[in-house]
């Protein structure tokens, strides 16, 4: 068995989903039974799994048949060619009886009416007669075809396990989204932040202490949502959010940060026709994203796409409880109510509403000042 719990750079929602996946994917290989789901983003470890499992049957002498799904209709497809070594039915048979299918990047395919009826004809047939199948996919259920996404979540044939992790195909110093802002606010670290004791009333500098500890306790252990949310601007609230975002950066976490309306800006441009990076994967990049911290929510054009998209992030982060940092300038009883009951939620979010006014002073900082100049060292 293989302990991820020791991986650095990984908090404990991605360790905890890549050990699950891999224990359902060791279990499964050796005693295929029922149905495995690995669902995860783009290069988190989805094929290695499937493959691994299908390895691990044809190293004990077992038959197991691997296909991407793309990639099987072509070889059905090529069955009604003229010069075709084996008919449809025969080519259909061999994959609708294969010992163990395993079928890579369900989803992915040209989601023809054809392609549709076949893959349902292979899916109902093998939920019907319990046939060990592993599937992997990167789409969410409901954008699966009703029929093929009932048998899927079948619990009584199937395991579903999601994979919260980062490409590992991509370098770690290249931008999980190219869009992260992260690098301009490189000087807002926990060791530049300011108490502002000789500016403020005690109980406000109280407040801004008590919210600057919380923020240092969430960054050595990310678990859940936290808000910093104030009607003054310039308060600290995006310093101290950046300063967690610094901290997971430095340990070597996947962190994404970003302005709410950068960030609607980013998936609007996806539909433009010359862009090479869709919608559905840059939204499901976001969504998934290891660390993520929204910064000035409320200050987007509250249109009706942007509030469903808004929506769907952070309904699916916060089923996820993905470690998200969130900042608002924006009154909580103004921001959109299904956000607010989720922010609000004590059982996920720590929520943190500063009282200081906006900072007008240049002085050196309380922790400068205590010799912390440096980024909270690397773990």
């Amino acid at each position: 068995m293989v302990d991820v719990q020791g991986i650095p750079g990984f908090n404990a929602v991605t360790k905890n989903s890549l050990q699950t996946a891999y224990t359902a994917a060791h279990d499964f290989a050796t005693h295929p039974e029922g149905w495995l789901i690995l669902k995860g983003s783009y290069g988190c470890g989805k094929t290695h799994l499937a493959a691994a499992i299908a390895n691990f049957q044809i190293g004990s002498g077992k038959a197991v048949l691997f296909v991407n799904t793309p990639d099987l209709l072509d070889y059905l497809r090529a069955s009604y060619g003229d010069d075709a070594g084996m008919r449809f039915d025969e080519r259909f048979e061999l994959v609708r009886n294969a010992r163990v299918l395993v079928l890579d990047d369900l989803g992915t395919q040209n989601n023809t009416s054809w392609a549709q009826e076949k893959l349902y004809q292979i899916f109902n047939y093998r939920y019907t007669e319990k046939l060990p199948t592993v599937i992997t996919t990167n789409q969410d259920f409901e954008a699966i075809e009703p029929r093929i996404r009932s048998r899927l979540v079948d619990k009584n044939l199937t395991t579903i396990v999601e994979i919260f992790a980062p490409d590992f195909r991509r370098p770690k110093d290249q931008s999980f989204s190219d869009f992260s802002a992260l690098h301009l606010h490189a000087d807002k670290t926990f060791g530049t932040f300011a108490f502002r004791d000789e500016e403020l009333p005690h109980s406000m500098s109280t407040n801004l202490k008590r919210a600057f500890e919380a923020a240092l306790d969430y960054a050595k252990e990310p678990v859940g949502w936290i808000v910093f949310q104030s009607i003054a601007y310039g308060n600290g609230k995006t310093h101290l959010a950046a300063s967690i975002a610094n901290y997971l950066s430095d340990s070597g976490e996947h962190v994404l940060f970003v302005g709410v309306p950068d960030l609607l800006d980013y998936l609007r441009d996806a539909f433009d026709p010359m862009t090479h990076i869709g919608l559905a994967k840059r939204f499901a990049e976001i969504k998934k994203m290891p660390v993520l911290v929204l910064d000035d929510l409320g200050t987007e054009s509250a249109t009706p796409w942007a509030k469903e998209k808004l929506y769907q992030l952070m309904n699916y982060r916060y089923n996820a409880r993905l470690p998200t940092i969130i900042t608002s300038s924006q009154s909580i009883n103004e921001i959109d109510a299904r956000l607010k009951t989720r922010m609000m939620d004590g059982n996920i979010c720590a929520f943190w509403n500063l009282e200081a006014p906006s900072f007008k002073g240049t002085k050196e900082s309380n922790q400068e000042k205590k010799g912390f100049r440096k980024r909270s060292p690397k773990k």
